[in-house]
Parts: structure tokens; sequence; C-alpha cells
């Protein structure tokens, strides 16, 4: 049965995905960081790959508060960082004179997305908070979907893809960790921004404590999670909106995840009998 690719495709350029997109006459200009596409596909070699964000497979009316997975962390810079931070999550005194510090890097820590920092008179910095984007990344591809755009055209079939939820479960929660303990020790906290369905696919893995008393001294990791929605001012167009804040401490994030409640041993036997039947 023909498959419509902008039934796969949600945005291609930080718009809504239509056939015949052209992205290549504005030179692949992303509008949410203002220079080139920074993706790549292997199908492309050079050229910029701008799929933004993807539609998960429905049965129902497709709702993208619901069904709308942003696949690049680029897409939440729509967001004013400096006014969402302060507003939601700066824990300390209200800042004189705050500044973003992009593509923060340092030897044994790792890099931030960027930093939130209340800059003195001097030159010196105060209080600051750190930001990471996270996205969920694809298992399959969409490609074929993306040139099907670009050429105006339907696809023979529906294209196989998936979202890997369990990637962010392991790897960037594991991060979390980490940067949160070296956060708790610094006495500031890092903010998680993340998709809200992603962010419940952990807590679904993981049930852990969580607050919406951001300026606790326990909470040292901060999750902003966000929705996306029918944009009002770009009628057909899509912008993200925040659906929660709250928080959590990088022990107990550890703790929930590490000690999780065992399955049962005759489960378990069970499955190394099937495995013996297999021989």
């Amino acid at each position: 049965m023909p498959f419509d690719p902008r039934d796969a495709i949600a945005e291609v350029q930080g718009q809504k995905a239509e056939f015949n997109a052209s992205p290549e006459q504005s030179d692949f200009f992303c509008p949410y960081i203002e220079v080139e596409c920074p993706k790549r596909s292997t199908n492309l070699g050079k050229e910029p790959y701008p799929v933004c964000s993807l539609w998960k497979n429905s049965k129902l009316a497709r709702d993208p508060v619901r069904d709308l997975i942003c696949v690049c962390p680029k897409r939440f810079y729509q967001v004013d960082w400096l006014h969402a931070v302060v507003e939601n999550c700066w824990p300390f005194d209200p800042p004189e004179n705050p500044v973003v510090a992009t593509e923060v890097k340092m030897k044994g820590f790792g890099n931030v997305d960027f930093v939130i920092a209340d800059q003195q008179a001097d030159g010196t910095i105060g209080n600051f908070l750190s930001v990471e984007l996270q996205a969920i990344d694809i298992t399959g591809s969409v490609y074929p979907a993306y040139e099907a755009l670009r050429s105006g055209e339907e696809m023979p079939r529906r294209p196989t893809y998936g979202f890997n939820w369990d990637n962010v479960y392991k790897r960037y929660i594991t991060q979390l960790i980490r940067k949160g303990y070296f956060h708790h020790h610094w006495g500031t906290k890092i903010i998680a921004v993340i998709q809200d369905q992603v962010y419940q696919s952990v807590i679904d893995k993981a049930d852990f404590m969580r607050s919406t008393d951001i300026t606790s001294n326990t909470v040292n990791i901060v999750f902003m999670t966000y929705v996306f929605e029918n944009d009002p001012e770009r009628p057909g167009q899509f912008r993200p909106q925040l659906k929660r804040v709250e928080g959590t401490s990088h022990a107990n994030l550890q703790q929930a995840i590490l000690y999780k409640e065992a399955p049962s041993k005759e489960a378990f036997k069970g499955k190394i009998f099937e495995a013996l039947r297999r021989k």
C-alpha cells in the first residue's frame, strides 16, 4: 500500500514536512542555531540531513503532543533558554548579569551544551547552572522518506524505524548521574532538557524519587521536559512547550537504576531451560 512520507517525517529544517522540500535552496540553514544544519547521514556524505522530528506510528488521529518525537537536540533551541532556565530553575538570588556560555568542556568532566551563569562586574563567574539537551536516537532509517519528500513522491511502503528509548536510559541517564555528582560537590545543579515522552519512558523503567521543589539542596539534577504542540503564531507549524520541572539527586537516580526489584528466580530458571532446549 502506498505510504505518505509526511506520516513518518514531521519536520524538515524547522518546518512541517511537505512534498518537494528543498533545504538546499537555503543552504541547509537551521533557523534555531542560525548556521548550516550539523546533522549528517551516511547516505548523503557531507551534505546536511535536516530532519528535526518524526511521527510515532499510531493508529489514533495524529496529535503532536503525543506523537511528534524530536530527533535533533538543536530543535530545542527554539526556546529562549536564558529566560526559561532563570524563570523555572534558578535556585539562587536573582542573577544581576545572566549570560550564556555554550559548549563548555573540561577534562575529567566532559561537556555540557551550555551554562547559564551570573557574571560579576569584574568578569568573574558567580552562581551558575549547566544545561544539557537530549533528543532520542532512532533504530532503522527514515532516509527513504526524506528522499521521497524531496522528490515529491509517495513510497511503496512505510519505512522501518523506531525510537531507541533504551539508549537514553542506558547512556544519557548514566552521564547525568556522573555530572549530577560533580554539580552536587560544586553546590549547584545540572538541568536536563528532554522531551516529556522520553522522560516518561525513563520513569517507567526506574521510578526514582522526584520533587517539584527544585530549590532544595538535595536536588542536583533538574528535569525540564517539553512536548511539541501546534504553534498558534505559525499555523501548521509546531513549537516546544514546557510540560514538567522536577528534580532529583544523583544518588536517587543511581539507586533506582541499580537496585530495581529483582525478577523472579524461577522465571530465570525457566529461561535457562529454554536456552538448553535450543541446543
